[in-house]
């Protein structure tokens, strides 16, 4: 899986990931990352998602990394901002308001570009990812953020059943990826109704991530 994969998959169309409202367990959870009012928040591998209209009407600040320009055009258009955009190499900053986004690869962004965060929120990033690039995007996601306070939203079923994406991130995985650097705390798990798209039983886990002292 690939680049072009992903930008295939706007190009045609083919967003079922795109949820029609804000994600129930991100305005039910983040209260416990105890974030400061007017926070900035990241949003990895953001696409239009509508959590972001939430983040914003909550009067936090929220930067974004995208891969596919078209996402992050609509994105802005649904917000009705005009933005400002900014040629950064291999990637390019829209700027309106308290919206930032990068359009490109995540790989390609530096913590001097993105700016000081004061927490993650990530709902489609990880599980949208195969494994060998999941230790990669966990690696660097710690150095990009200087190791920011995660809510983590994971998908656990049966990966015998089904080839992701959505891939399968159970407890195991979320240790092996970031329990050196964060204490990994399971707040919640709940079921998918009617499952994985109807070919298994699935659940939701919900994860805070906070920096060991």
């Amino acid at each position: 899986m690939d680049e072009a994969f992903w930008q295939a998959k706007w190009e045609r169309g083919e967003t079922g990931f795109h949820e029609p409202r804000p994600n129930a367990l991100l305005t039910r959870y983040l209260p416990a990352l105890h974030l400061p009012a007017g926070a900035r928040v990241f949003v990895p591998l953001c696409g239009m998602s509508l959590d972001i209209h939430w983040l914003l009407a909550q009067g936090y600040a929220v930067v974004g990394c995208e891969l596919s320009r078209i996402a992050v055009t609509r994105l802005f258009a649904a917000l009705d901002l005009e933005p400002h955009v900014t040629p950064l190499g291999a990637l390019e900053r829209f700027e309106a308001g308290k919206l930032c986004v990068f359009v490109g690869n995540i790989l390609d962004l530096a913590p001097a570009r993105l700016g000081a965060v004061d927490a993650v929120y990530d709902r489609a990033a990880l599980i949208a990812l195969p494994a060998p690039m999941r230790v990669a995007y966990a690696r660097h996601l710690v150095a990009l953020t200087h190791a920011a306070p995660q809510l983590l939203i994971c998908l656990e079923y049966d990966p015998s059943c089904r080839a992701g994406p959505p891939f399968a991130v159970d407890e195991t995985m979320v240790r092996q990826y970031y329990a050196t650097t964060f204490l990994p705390t399971r707040v919640a798990r709940h079921a998918v109704p009617g499952g994985l798209k109807g070919a298994c039983p699935a659940w939701e886990s919900v994860w805070t991530l906070m920096p060991r002292p």
